[in-house]
């Protein structure tokens, strides 16, 4: 089998023929550098990640010298959160050829979320670099986005709505766009910078793209800006049924001399996700050893509102919020504070997965008619297209906030029956996404 007709099946969105393709010729050429690589992509896109990995390590085996195969090594062990592999991945890739753009980026990216120096990487990553077209796979004519994006991280997920076989997708990194250079053609911008806490000056400048676009932005630049997490807390309080943590920023030295704060204390780096450099403090005489251990000058001080049920369990909710509409996402049991959905509960325990599954099939009665009516509140203060919120419920029905804003994940489950009742819930939520693009794109 030759590379191109593998190629030409991978472009076409033939990906079960084109993995075969590609098999076909490792067959003949174990050791094909591009069919390594390119069939290690395949693989991750479907979620054989394993088997992605298996791929890259033999394409570096085989070819050390070649710095594509540590460059893919380096993303699929970065996506994996295995970030002293990654690094030394890239490294070895600069090692051999140190203008090598995607590995500086992807250096610069890894090191910025352990919160070390990576200033030099983002610029050798992205300057001239600005634009990535992303292959469109589909049939027929494709939706052209427009997708605002930041170099340095804090964006809004966006690859399970905007898949390649519906949506042709050019991607512009806004810190190093030029002023003058003309905008990509497209259809409809979608502003996909979403930290408002770590992401102003891309805000900015993703605002400024967007001023000079005529099609229609999701998610404008400007309402972003006003979504950070202490911003929220404000925006949010003394609406009816719902609870919302005083949240303040303020430097190390300020946050160690303050008074005020009852303890336990939640203590976060403001820019960072899924519980990254976020702790809980039990006490005052904890405090200068817990803000020693976070990155960067600035912190947040949060709060911390206690969403345990009955059980001893904390409970996190999650919705979603689409052109208008709320949708459930899931519901996370944990016996730890800090609930997230891949470290609770839900695997080990039936009872939970019911509960959840409730939750996704009944959200007006789990919550009930105060809860909905919270919900509602919360959505129309937020003012975005798209967005989330995790939330607990307190025993009278009040939502007590965690986070709202645009920055929210939607994950398909993993394969199993067990995750089956989640799959339909998810898929609702992302077709309404994909759905409010293309009536956004409608001429």
């Amino acid at each position: 089998m030759e590379l191109s007709a593998a190629r030409a099946l991978a472009s076409a969105g033939e990906d079960e023929a084109a993995k075969m393709a590609y098999l076909g010729l490792l067959q003949a050429q174990p050791t094909h550098l591009s069919a390594l690589l390119e069939l290690s992509s395949l693989a991750w896109a479907s979620g054989h990640r394993s088997a992605a990995r298996t791929l890259c390590a033999q394409a570096v085996e085989h070819h050390p010298d070649a710095p594509a195969g540590h460059v893919r090594l380096g993303d699929v062990l970065a996506e994996a959160g295995e970030a002293d592999g990654a690094i030394a991945a890239y490294r070895r890739a600069l090692a051999i050829d140190d203008g090598l753009a995607e590995a500086h980026r992807g250096l610069a990216r890894v090191l910025t979320e352990r919160g070390e120096e990576a200033g030099l990487h983002w610029v050798r990553g992205f300057t001239g670099h600005a634009t990535v077209v992303r292959p469109y796979r589909g049939r027929g004519a494709a939706v052209r986005v427009l997708l605002l994006v930041s170099a340095h991280g804090g964006n809004i997920p966006v690859k399970h709505w905007l898949p390649d076989r519906m949506f042709a997708v050019t991607a512009v990194y806004v810190e190093y766009f030029e002023g003058g250079a003309p905008l990509p053609p497209h259809d409809v911008v979608v502003n996909a910078v979403g930290d408002a806490d770590c992401c102003g000056a891309a805000l900015v400048r993703a605002r400024a793209i967007a001023g000079r676009s005529v099609a229609a932005v999701i998610n404008p630049p400007a309402r972003v800006m006003g979504t950070g997490r202490a911003a929220m807390a404000r925006r949010l309080a003394g609406l009816p049924g719902v609870l919302v943590p005083r949240i303040q920023e303020m430097s190390r030295a300020a946050l160690l001399a303050a008074t005020g704060w009852e303890f336990p204390l939640l203590v976060r780096s403001p820019g960072f996700h899924t519980g990254q450099h976020f702790c809980r403090v039990e006490s005052q005489a904890r405090l200068p050893a817990a803000v020693g251990a976070l990155p960067g000058e600035m912190l947040l001080a949060i709060d911390y509102l206690d969403a345990r049920g009955s059980d001893g369990m904390a409970r996190k909710y999650r919705v979603m919020f689409v052109d208008g509409v709320a949708y459930p996402l899931h519901m996370a049991v944990s016996a730890d504070w800090k609930v997230h959905y891949f470290t609770a509960a839900m695997e080990q325990q039936p009872a939970y997965r019911a509960e959840e599954q409730a939750f996704l099939q009944e959200m007006p009665r789990v919550l009930g008619r105060h809860g909905m009516a919270a919900l509602g509140e919360v959505g129309r203060v937020l003012g975005l297209d798209y967005a989330g919120m995790d939330f607990g419920l307190r025993g009278d029905g009040a939502l007590m906030v965690f986070e709202a804003n645009a920055t929210m994940v939607v994950n398909p489950p993993p394969p199993g029956a067990m995750w089956e009742y989640r799959r339909a819930p998810v898929e609702t939520v992302l077709a309404a996404m994909r759905g409010m693009v293309g009536r956004r794109a409608a001429p």
